[in-house]
């Protein structure tokens, strides 16, 4: 008997300062993909078949991740049965140490399931840090995972009407860098949220932020051009310190030309997060305790009313040493 080929979509996060990006890069290439990792963990289980891990959600170099996700295949040796779901989460994880990447959770899913294109809204979170005076100010557990300015006052109200200009549905040419993709992609994308919003505590007492500020942009959308929410929190922030109008902002939307995007205006990478990677639950995405009757994985129908999304909640991991 011969143990079958069966499909997985895991849910996974990642410290992504030390990375060239999620995708794989080639071996010679001095800095290695979040996938190149991933992919050498899974060989190490020792599969039939070539490992090959199809990333949902592309994130540049220090760009990290709270949630994103990936599909692949796995055939264990001999009549050996498929990797129960914990047992794989456990195992990647283990073979990944002592890298800042960790897999969240694993589902068994059919085999034409496909990460990228059955994805129906992913969710991307900008951490802005103000009144930052010097860099060296700022708390050591907040490095490379904000934006930190040295303003100590942004005009929120400003920036939140700034984010209304940009929702909808628009051609966001101006909002995306050119990449060797950029011809086979259309530009035109709905964006469904763009907010402003005080920021989560992060590990440091206030008494040690000398009147540091934290804020979240959030952005949503079935999918998003390259560098977009970079160039979007850019502009907004502009708009915030009064650097840019909302007339101008809406001047560049309209212009549809990614040239005509001011210089050095799009946001740094090490303050953006991949925060979550939504798929509609229609039987396909189950987890083994949810096929044995138990409670399913967290289902959160909030984003799209109506509708059933899958959501694996995560908490942020800090760097390893």
């Amino acid at each position: 008997m011969t143990s079958c080929k069966v499909r997985y979509l895991i849910f996974f996060q990642y410290y992504g300062s030390k990375y060239s990006g999620v995708t794989k890069t080639p071996p010679h290439q001095p800095g290695q993909g979040v996938q190149n990792y991933l992919e050498d963990a899974i060989r190490r289980l020792r599969p039939v078949n070539e490992v090959c891990v199809s990333v949902s959600s592309r994130t540049d170099a220090g760009v990290h991740a709270l949630c994103n996700s990936a599909h692949l295949d796995l055939q264990r040796r001999g009549d050996l049965p498929p990797f129960p779901e914990e047992v794989l989460t456990d195992a990647i994880n283990y073979h990944l140490k002592p890298e800042p990447i960790r897999v969240i959770k694993a589902c068994r899913v059919p085999e034409d399931f496909h990460a990228r294109y059955q994805a129906t809204g992913r969710t991307y979170l900008y951490r802005l840090m103000t009144g930052v005076s010097h860099h060296a100010q700022l708390p050591v557990f907040e490095s490379r995972l904000c934006w930190p300015l040295r303003h100590a006052d942004l005009d929120i109200e400003a920036m939140q009407a700034a984010g209304m200009v940009l929702l909808g549905q628009h051609d966001f040419s101006t909002f995306r860098a050119l990449n060797s993709d950029t011809p086979f992609k259309s530009p035109v994308k709905t964006l469904l949220r763009a907010e402003v919003t005080v920021g989560q505590d992060s590990f440091t007492p206030h008494s040690f932020r000398r009147g540091m500020r934290c804020w979240e942009l959030t952005f949503q959308s079935r999918s998003f051009l390259y560098k977009q929410v970079r160039r979007m929190t850019g502009a907004m922030v502009a708009v915030g310190l009064g650097r840019l109008t909302l007339s101008r902002l809406q001047e560049l939307l309209e212009a549809r030309d990614s040239l005509a995007f001011p210089q050095n205006m799009s946001a740094p990478p090490d303050g953006l997060f991949l925060k979550r990677v939504d798929y509609e639950d229609s039987g396909t995405v189950r987890s083994d305790k949810d096929r044995e009757g138990a409670t399913r994985i967290l289902v959160n129908s909030g984003p799209q009313a109506g509708q059933s999304v899958l959501w694996v909640s995560s908490h942020f991991i800090w760097p390893i040493p």
